[in-house]
């Protein structure tokens, strides 16, 4: 069948010259090379200047595995307990209307709109020696002495130390799985909920075995993006942490203090490990979508 003047018309509005793609094409290789792969280069040959020798020595002495289990404690933390508020916050906003809807959303954001440093300085202002906690500890007559004893003791200390650390990163990366998920689970409606209990099934058998489902792939992007935001934060950490070496020192804070100290190739051998956690991240989040999009492709033929 000879093509039609109107399909013709569409192919030449739609089609470009051959070499206004190769123009395209190569100014995104090269803008990928100048800013993606020659950096990732420079930092893996900075890393291995001295021999691989010291690099592993630069990422196994004690400071550096003390900054290791700290940053994996955080995201350990963070990540599981974001992703429970990510998918209740999104299944509430989604499957449910209610007075105030919008103000939810918006303090699910609000991570977003607030500089980190100012994220960590809320726990400082609050936790802090000078802030509510420590205010309430050296209070004369405290309402609960019980309570201001146990603090006292060095109990429940949360700026520079552990937990103070975690909980800044729980709320820096807060918004990112309910943000995953929220327009995803608008776009599928309610239908198959609304269906699912006419039918009997309870709540949770209607989470477990319609919305779970349908929301893996979006749950395991966020879940991915959450993990390497929490590995990698250092403005936030930064305030909360106090910076002591060997104890309350991240990845990124103890990056910052090898180059401090001008043990460059220390720092970059460290910096290496977030690097290949960025391209781990990069290859999960590719299998992912592809996951994703193999699924939508199937999902007429089922």
């Amino acid at each position: 069948m000879n093509p039609t003047p109107h399909s013709n018309s569409a192919r030449r509005v739609t089609t470009e010259p051959p070499w206004v793609r190769r123009l395209l094409i190569g100014a995104a290789l090269a803008f990928l090379t100048l800013f993606l792969f020659l950096p990732l280069t420079f930092i893996f040959a900075q890393a291995l200047a001295k021999g691989v020798g010291y690099y592993w020595h630069s990422i196994s002495e004690p400071q550096a595995l003390a900054a290791i289990r700290l940053s994996l404690l955080a995201a350990g933390v963070a990540v599981p307990l974001n992703c429970v508020f990510g998918v209740a916050a999104a299944w509430a906003v989604t499957k449910f209307d209610f007075r105030g809807k919008q103000i939810v959303l918006a303090l699910i954001d609000l991570p977003f709109s607030i500089s980190p440093v100012i994220s960590g300085l809320i726990y400082v202002l609050v936790f802090g020696a000078q802030g509510w906690l420590g205010q309430y500890q050296n209070a004369e007559h405290p309402w609960f002495p019980w309570f201001a004893e146990w603090l006292n003791d060095g109990h429940g200390k949360i700026i520079f130390a552990a937990p103070g650390i975690v909980l800044a990163t729980i709320f820096v990366t807060l918004p990112l799985v309910a943000r995953e998920l929220i327009p995803l689970m608008q776009a599928q409606g309610r239908a198959e909920e609304e269906a699912a209990r006419v039918l009997g099934a309870s709540g949770w058998q209607t989470f477990r075995r319609v919305t779970l489902p349908n929301i893996k792939w979006g749950l395991w992007y966020g879940v991915i993006l959450c993990n390497a935001r929490a590995l990698g934060e250092f403005g936030a950490v930064a305030v909360v942490s106090g910076r002591i070496r060997g104890r309350t020192n991240t990845l990124p804070l103890h990056i910052e203090a090898l180059y401090d100290d001008y043990n460059i190739t220390g720092a970059f051998a460290v910096a290496s490990l977030l690097a290949l956690l960025g391209l781990v991240t990069l290859i999960l989040k590719t299998w992912v979508a592809r996951q994703r999009d193999r699924e939508t492709r199937n999902e007429p033929n089922a």
